[in-house]
């Protein structure tokens, strides 16, 4: 573990000053008003005005300790990607060699999960330091210790006018304990079904002080969690989760992505394969060098000549991970009407993923242009003299993977702190809050198994390269073993971002209304922002084959003011509004509204509904970033209607293919209106219903130019292998484009929450909350038309390309009976269209020709998890939970690259059934 020495003990020293300061001070002061008191606000997220009715305009869910507890996960993360309104563009820590890769993010309604704006305790956090796709910002939950929880509050509509740039789809809140006394140690181990995927978990939580009697309070929380990774070849009894090659279920060797070696299109185009395939300088026909029985144990059948390799043996399914948190907050009694309180959090995090060996050829990009190395004058070659050339005097092109180099592995080291000083209190009818808060990111990536371009030209075609050629395939056992430090440096990247802000608010009640007293809040708030990353090493030369480039260097500064005033007007009528104008230094001001009405027609029935506007602020990625990167497309040209033309294949049905984007400074906010409406139906105590239908409508997109308009505008760069008769046909490798604000997207649906609860007597307690999403419509709109993603694959120019089921539900029981506790989740996700927008054509044939998965549908997907706990005393229990009980196989999905052959949503389909035990313990 890594400590940012100086930071860390500068933040440690501040805390204690203050600490020791609140100390004195209460020791010394004297409170002269009889009258004064502590007031104890009760605040809900989207909200700064205290209420005692939870139930407000917008539609909040509330996730308490206990039912992270019940569901048996390890982390916040975890727990929040299973939520209902999550969606596409959500990061799971399952897709270790992403951008982003060792960081978690969720994404409300799949707007992105930069437009998703994560508290802490009411305040933002500093963001992760590498973008997701190196364009979307957004704030790691990885870094929330998941014992310090005291609840989760869920906003499901738009709250800019709240809290400023990013809440567009809404605001993850999580708050954690803030007055806590005693001492609280848990340890748990899990091991999956497999007898792999170790982790072990452990945490210390300890409070003292009684803020009433003592006139302070200190909690400390520290945790500690480690987990194996899972290889894909453990999961080979699990049909395709451990295999790349999917022709036992109907697929052709080309239609299997993560099937390599195939020589298709008559030859004329080849996979990488371990023994390397060569193209004839005379017959431009691909064949296959000698000895691919040493390497492959697989039917050959289908791959045209070329040898097939399983890639599922080098690839993992979960990356590996080790942390450690600390959380530390100190709230002190100044008098009774003034506390002091500070906060200090700090987060390490080494995650490690692994993949396929690189690959010598490819295309990809960095900010001088494209990098061709599979056609043309760049190509990679074997040389004439080279002596794996069995075409001696020529050069000949080379398809060849690098498994005597090793695979590619990236470790991603992440510090997170935070530091936080406020004082709160009442003065006459004013209740105020003001704080200042420093939080920060220091990120090292490291990666090995990744191939210098300009090493292997010079390793295959020079004899005289310093360490002789680098022999290939079957010969690689001749090498010289200093040739892989050549060919195959360690790269790395380092990224920082931080926060600095004061803010301040002022909250009171004005005057009486017919239904209660008009509510008043005021605040402001200043807030900087920076952030840094350096490109991996080599990739701002373009020289290092098929790694994407991403570097951003840039600082936003915004200072905002807001208003929000709560007016019970009746008895059974609540009206809200509030604005706020943001104005960023660098020129932009957004001014946006809210409005909020609830009205009890009874006091069992409520109808709410309100109206927001949003923005998200262009981050510097996007204003002064550069990035190269890789999405799935289609090649019009080669595949027109989704079929394959003679001398093509079902690969370019669905390439993957780099694509190049350059920054943009005269880019616009984001803006966006959400709309939500519904009621709140509670007849009694133990049962309740909230029905909710919502829209969000999200114009000036900041997106890339998506592959489609690149390759419809002809900026592209293709291979050689032109299809006959057809000029400018090769293979599709890369395209080109910018960050514009290109598009509008409308997203629409109904969230449902229900909730029953039987006094059982003597039997105990039973309770029933069944949360469901049904997404409507999913629209996206630019210059080119309109299109659905609803129920559809798409959009794949979204992270992972995990697609958009239009229902997601979960259903939780829990029974309490005296010391014992016994909990069930079923989580589900519906079917959905295996294509990339609706009515387009489907993204995958079986080997037959006819649309796969069958129906062109990738099937739905349901688990179900238990949890048990047992007290044999006050002060000690032990508890232990499964998930995936039923040992449920993730449907096949042949497309998304977030995962092989299955989709992340159902990762724990990949896992199988896990299990883990633990035990607390109270000590006082």
């Amino acid at each position: 573990m890594r400590f940012r020495t100086t930071r860390l003990r500068d933040a440690i020293v501040l805390t204690l000053f203050a600490g020791s300061a609140g100390f004195a001070f209460a020791a010394n002061a004297q409170d002269s008003s009889p009258s004064s008191k502590t007031l104890e606000k009760v605040v809900v997220t989207g909200s700064s005005i205290p209420r005692t009715d939870l139930e407000t305009a917008s539609p909040v869910q509330v996730i308490t300790a206990k039912d992270l507890q019940a569901s048996g996960l390890p982390t916040v993360a975890d727990y929040l990607q299973r939520l209902t309104s999550d969606g596409a563009g959500s990061i799971p820590s399952t897709f270790g060699n992403g951008f982003a890769s060792g960081a978690t993010g969720v994404s409300l309604r799949g707007l992105g999960a930069g437009s998703t704006l994560v508290l802490l305790n009411g305040r933002r956090m500093a963001s992760f330091g590498l973008a997701d796709d190196g364009q979307k910002v957004f704030t790691d939950l990885s870094t929330i210790p998941m014992e310090a929880v005291e609840r989760i509050e869920v906003l499901k509509d738009g709250a800019s006018a709240i809290y400023g740039s990013d809440a567009i789809a809404g605001v993850v809140n999580i708050i954690l304990k803030t007055d806590f006394t005693g001492a609280v140690a848990k340890v748990s181990a899990g091991v999956s079904g497999n007898g792999d995927g170790n982790r072990y978990k452990a945490s210390l939580t300890a409070g003292t002080g009684d803020l009433n009697k003592d006139r302070y309070n200190i909690l400390f929380d520290i945790e500690g969690m480690k987990d194996d990774a899972i290889l894909a070849t453990d999961r080979s009894d699990r049909k395709w989760i451990g295999t790349g090659d999917l022709r036992p279920w109907g697929y052709s060797a080309t239609g299997s992505q993560f099937l390599g070696g195939a020589i298709t299109s008559g030859g004329t185009a080849a996979g990488s394969s371990q023994t390397g395939a060569v193209r004839d300088p005379n017959t431009l026909l691909y064949h296959s060098l000698p000895g691919c029985a040493q390497f492959s144990n697989i039917s050959q059948a289908g791959g045209g000549g070329g040898c097939l390799w399983d890639t599922a043996k080098y690839r993992w399914i979960t990356p590996s991970d080790r942390s450690v948190s600390l959380f530390v907050r100190g709230t002190f009694k100044v008098t009774d009407s003034t506390q002091l309180y500070s906060e200090f959090g700090y987060s390490n995090k080494v995650s490690k993923f692994q993949t396929t060996p690189s690959g010598v050829s490819g295309a990809w990009g960095y900010p001088g242009g494209a990098m061709n190395a599979s056609s043309g004058a760049g190509a990679v070659v074997l040389g004439p003299a080279d002596p794996d050339n069995p075409y001696q005097g020529s050069s000949a092109r080379l398809r060849y993977t690098s498994w005597d180099v090793g695979p590619r592995v990236t470790r991603t080291d992440n510090d997170f702190y935070r530091f936080l000083v406020g004082v709160k209190g009442n003065w006459g009818e004013w209740d105020y809050d003001a704080a200042y808060m420093h939080s920060g990111t220091d990120l090292t990536s490291s990666r090995w198994g990744y191939l210098r371009y300009s090493a292997v030209r010079d390793a295959l075609t020079n004899p005289n390269s310093p360490f002789g050629y680098w022999r290939i395939g079957a010969n690689a056992g001749l090498n010289n073993p200093g040739i892989y430090g050549y060919i195959s440096p360690t790269l790395h990247a380092t990224a920082s971002s931080q926060l600095d802000s004061i803010d301040a608010k002022v909250t009171r009640t004005l005057f009486d209304l017919p239904g209660g007293p008009l509510g008043l809040a005021l605040g402001t708030e200043y807030r900087r922002t920076a952030v840094s990353l350096t490109p991996t090493s080599y990739t701002d030369q373009g020289d290092v084959i098929g790694l994407g480039y991403s570097s951003y260097k840039g600082a936003q500064s915004v200072a905002a003011g807001y208003f929000e005033l709560d007016a019970p007007v009746l008895s059974n009528l609540e009206l809200s509004a509030a604005g706020r104008v943001d104005s960023y230094k660098e020129g932009a001001t957004a001014v946006t509204p809210k409005f909020g009405v609830k009205w009890s027609v009874t006091p069992w029935l409520a109808l709410r509904g309100s109206f927001a506007g949003g923005f998200r602020a262009p981050n510097p990625a996007e204003t002064n970033g550069h990035l190269a990167a890789f999405t799935n497309a289609s090649d019009p040209v080669r595949c027109p209607g989704g079929k394959p033309l003679p001398g093509a294949s079902q690969i370019d049905c669905l390439e993957t293919i780099g694509i190049i984007t350059l920054p943009n400074a005269h880019l616009k906010p984001e803006r966006s209106r959400s709309y939500t409406g519904g009621f709140v139906l509670a007849p009694s105590a133990n049962t309740s219903l909230t029905v909710d239908y919502w829209r969000i409508r999200r114009t000036d997109e900041i997106n890339q130019s998506t592959a489609a308009s690149a390759i419809a505008a002809g900026n592209v760069i293709r291979s050689d292998n032109n299809l006959p008769g057809i000029p400018n046909s090769g293979t599709l490798l890369a395209a080109e484009g910018t960050y514009i604000n290109s598009a509008a997207t409308s997203v629409r649906g109904i969230d449902m929450d229900f909730t029953q609860r039987f006094d059982l007597g003597t039997y105990g307690l039973l309770n029933f909350d069944l949360n469901a999403t049904r997404l409507i419509s999913y629209a996206r709109q630019d210059a080119s038309g309109t299109v659905q993603y609803a129920g559809t694959h798409g959009n794949c120019d979204t992270t992972n390309c995990i697609g958009t089921p239009r229902h997601r539900a979960q259903l939780s029981a829990d029974w309490d009976f005296r010391n014992f506790s016994l909990g069930a989740i079923v989580n589900y996700r519906s079917a959905f269209k295996n294509v990339p927008q609706a009515g387009a054509a489907c993204n995958s044939a079986f080997a037959d020709g006819t649309d796969a998965p069958a129906h062109c549908r990738i099937p739905s997907f349901t688990t179900l998890d238990l949890s048990a706990r047992y007290r044999f005393a006050d002060n000690f229990e032990v508890f232990g939970s499964i998930q995936n009980v039923t040992d449920e196989i993730a449907p096949l999905d042949p497309v998304t690259y977030g995962a092989m052959n299955y989709n992340p949503l159902d990762s724990s389909g990949a896992i199988g059934r896990y299990f883990t035990v633990g035990a607390k313990y109270k000590f006082f």
